[in-house]
């Protein structure tokens, strides 16, 4: 048995099975609609049911949305099954409409450790099949037993596409994927992946000043969106503010890198460390990025928030900005680096 479910936005349609989610029927009929985890933890993909019924067999998910999201009728579609014909408020992403995943093989090209822990991963996609991406989306690598791991895409994509991408990737002690990698993984390893994924990035349509927020490796997204402003010369017409946050001076891994484009195209860059020791020499700014924006911006209203990182970073980030900055929350964009144990509880 399938249901019909309209988008109230653009009308469109597409038939969801009863024992698939809205968002996988959604992205199977071709709709390209919000969403990032998957696993209903990140709300990307929280929509509003406007008429018609759902459940969710899988994975109970109360936890995930306030009773008052509840009773205005909002889902998580990752994870909500159809149980009648429906109409919900989600927005098509026409920007992705070109950028369909596909799985695919690639090999290892370059490990480069930027820090203790944190690696560079280089993959060659086959060359016959130049891949389009928006920078800020990413890949999911997967695994030999079923299981799968998402790593965010760190350069920008080239109009005719790319055969390379780069990951920077945080060493999980007890990883399934990271331990491997950062122990026994050689280049010219074999690797299968399912790439583009999600629906982080800088909406290109719009003229709004922006403001980055990253974490850790949250960086490497925001590396993608930050070369591609630069390639266009939208960073001319678009202020641009970035806030990179770490526990210590060695997780600022590209520091370099980002003075850089403060110094040479005006990017205003913001470095934090939570947790400075004396090793770290550190006269900047101390405690964590969200604070940071907070008192630096005393009015956000019109600025698009791209937010990277840890799940408290992101959550903290959202109610702080919208509660005390005026941030539109339709323009507050954000992808949580959820590990699989996150996403397991």
């Amino acid at each position: 048995m399938s249901f019909t479910v309209t988008l109230r936005g653009s009308g469109s349609c597409f038939k969801a099975p009863a024992d698939s989610n809205i968002l996988a029927a959604g992205l199977k009929a071709g709709y390209m609609l919000s969403y990032n985890c998957r696993s209903g933890l990140c709300r990307t993909c929280k929509s509003r049911i406007v008429d018609g019924a759902v459940d969710y067999p899988d994975k109970p998910l109360t936890s995930y949305l306030s009773a008052d999201e509840i009773a205005a009728g909002y889902a998580l579609i990752c994870q909500a099954h159809a149980r009648s014909n429906l109409v919900i408020d989600a927005n098509e992403l026409r920007d992705l409409a070109t950028a369909q995943p596909v799985v695919m093989p690639c090999r290892v090209t370059e490990l480069t450790r930027l820090a203790t822990d944190v690696m560079r991963v280089k993959l060659r996609l086959p060359m016959n099949g130049n891949l389009r991406y928006l920078p800020g989306q990413h890949v999911s690598i997967l695994l030999d037993d079923g299981a799968r791991r998402d790593y965010s895409i760190a350069n920008p994509c080239q109009a005719a596409g790319v055969t390379e991408l780069e990951l920077h990737i945080r060493h999980i002690e007890g990883g399934l994927f990271t331990d491997r990698l950062f122990t026994e993984m050689k280049p010219r390893t074999l690797l299968k992946v399912e790439v583009p994924l999600g629906s982080f990035f800088v909406r290109a349509e719009r003229a709004a000043p922006v403001i980055f927020l990253a974490t850790s490796t949250g960086f490497a997204p925001v590396k993608a969106m930050v070369e591609q402003l630069l390639t266009t010369g939208a960073h001319k017409t678009r202020p641009v503010h970035l806030y990179w946050g770490a526990r210590t001076r060695a997780g600022l891994y590209l520091n370099d890198l980002a003075e850089e484009w403060a110094c040479d195209s005006g990017i205003c860059y913001v470095p934090v460390l939570s947790r400075p020791t004396p090793a770290c020499q550190w006269t900047g700014r101390t405690g964590h990025v969200q604070e940071h924006v907070l008192a630096d911006h005393p009015h956000l209203t019109g600025h698009e928030i791209y937010a990277c990182g840890s799940p408290r970073m992101v959550r903290d980030a959202r109610d702080l900005l919208v509660a005390h900055r005026g941030v539109d929350p339709a323009n507050f964009f954000a992808d949580e680096f959820l590990t699989a144990a996150d996403q397991a509880d």
